[in-house]
């Protein structure tokens, strides 16, 4: 099928969200938005891992990606290349709360693995608009929701 890109864009085609199981210092050396953007446009949802190097998770942030890791790193282990997985609560996404990785094995079992976050309200709001560009965007294009000028302004967008 093809490398690592290769994959991601027939998946992309597909309509079929991806994500990234990453080790420690996920993004070192790849801290210009480039290495953040290539995964949003190959149609990522999240990159999941026991640690990120710090430009690069802010980097994906911005990107609208979920930056998201292991509460317990030895969890990475119970993943496989061969599992299904799902994030859940993400209705209810917001700073401090953790999220669920459902993770489904090929033999039928399952584990259910706690995933933590570093996002602010301003992050989320990045994340829920597909991207900080984005958000701008929407901002620029209704300057007078109070609402949404509050949250840029105030949490730092």
């Amino acid at each position: 099928m093809g490398g690592v890109p290769q994959v991601a864009a027939s998946y992309r085609d597909a309509g079929v969200k991806w994500v990234v199981i990453g080790d420690h210092n996920y993004g070192e050396g790849s801290s210009r938005e480039h290495a953040a953007l290539e995964p949003r446009f190959l149609g990522g949802l999240a990159i999941i891992v026991r640690s990120f190097a710090r430009i690069h998770e802010t980097n994906l942030k911005k990107q609208g990606m979920l930056a998201l890791t292991f509460a317990n790193p030895e969890d990475y282990d119970k993943v496989k290349g061969t599992d299904k997985v799902n994030i859940l609560g993400l209705e209810s996404f917001s700073p401090g709360t953790n999220l669920t990785l459902v993770v489904k094995h090929q033999d039928g079992t399952k584990d259910e693995i706690e995933l933590s976050h570093s996002f602010n309200e301003g992050q989320i709001e990045w994340f829920k608009a597909g991207s900080a560009l984005n958000l701008v965007c929407i901002f620029f294009l209704h300057p007078l929701d109070e609402e949404l000028t509050m949250l840029c302004f105030v949490d730092g967008c």
